[in-house]
């Protein structure tokens, strides 16, 4: 028989109310303060469900916080369960690093997968490891080479095929038809956490479900002996995910151009490739070239580079 408990948090007053809690104000001070409560009565959302579960591992903090909280609840990894980390090629290298460590601090095997395309010219995969992993874009590459064209904010193939489909073309390789799909989004995101389904996967989000925010991840990690060595900024690790995302703001691309410049040269040589842009409103060579002339002075200026992301990036 499944144990249920009341999970509890304070939230903001202003703060949307995920779906499924309870929301109630708080006498006192933290009340005067426009605290309230947030309540709901879960089992452990954390412990997998007996069928076929893909394990979402994107290689950040969150997701791995939500595998160390599945492995805790379910005395490690069950043979149901893969866990599945999708490299594009274009991660930084301390992501790369941090997958290993988590797979050997936590003795989980994790499964490294990259996009690939068969003889005849079909989407496939192909499995590596840390030292095989690619990581100077060599998935991506193909991708667009073979679309003849660039993702974009509005047409996020990248994501769909380099880390969505890949994944689901390996579970179906060992015979998996349906199975759930565990993905690391926490309850202070409540509008990524509606879609329920996928086709014929079912998508559950357990850190969500537990009421878990930013401010549980960074807790952990801050009493874990190994973290991710990529810095935060305002709860955000700005160089996760592949390093000059389109998606990033401005000021994130801006400060990525001004300590790594190297790293912006992929991008550019894409998009001179496939006369493209990934952005429509600037290509990447002329913003790391404006960049590159600018004194330190606007780095500290908050509204000198947009603010402004172009959503989130989950696979």
């Amino acid at each position: 028989m499944a144990i249920t408990r009341l999970v509890c948090r304070y939230a903001l007053a202003d703060e949307p109310v995920p779906s499924g809690w309870e929301c109630k104000p708080i006498q006192g001070w933290h009340g005067a303060e426009g605290r309230v409560i947030w309540s709901k009565r879960v089992t452990n959302p954390f412990k997998l469900p007996d069928c076929n579960v893909q394990i979402s591992f994107s290689g950040g903090r969150t997701s791995a916080y939500m595998l160390h909280e599945i492995l805790k609840a379910n005395d490690g990894l069950p043979d149901n369960a893969v866990v599945a980390f999708q490299n594009t090629g274009k991660e930084m290298p301390q992501t790369l690093d941090f997958v290993q460590q988590v797979s050997e601090q936590w003795n989980v095997p994790i499964v490294w997968l990259e996009y690939d395309i068969t003889d005849e010219g079909k989407n496939s995969f192909k499995i590596v490891s840390h030292n095989s992993a690619s990581r100077n874009g060599e998935p991506f590459d193909k991708l667009i080479d073979k679309y003849g064209r660039l993702p974009n904010a509005r047409f996020r193939f990248c994501t769909g095929v380099l880390k969505m489909q890949t994944g689901q073309k390996y579970l179906r390789s060992l015979g998996w038809k349906h199975w759930t799909n565990v993905v690391g989004i926490r309850a202070d995101e409540p509008r990524r956490l509606t879609k329920k389904t996928e086709g014929n996967i079912d998508l559950f989000y357990p850190l969500g479900e537990a009421g878990k925010t930013k401010h549980d991840v960074e807790a952990f990690w801050a009493a874990q002996p190994f973290d991710l060595n990529l810095p935060i900024f305002n709860g955000k690790t700005m160089k996760g995910n592949c390093d000059f995302c389109f998606l990033k703001s401005e000021a994130t691309l801006a400060m990525m151009a001004r300590e790594h410049p190297e790293l912006a040269q992929w991008w550019i040589d894409a998009e001179r490739r496939l006369n493209n842009r990934f952005e429509r409103n600037r290509d990447m060579a002329s913003l790391v070239e404006f960049v590159s002339r600018q004194q330190d002075w606007v780095f500290d200026e908050e509204d000198y580079f947009c603010q402004a992301d172009g959503g989130e990036c989950t696979g």
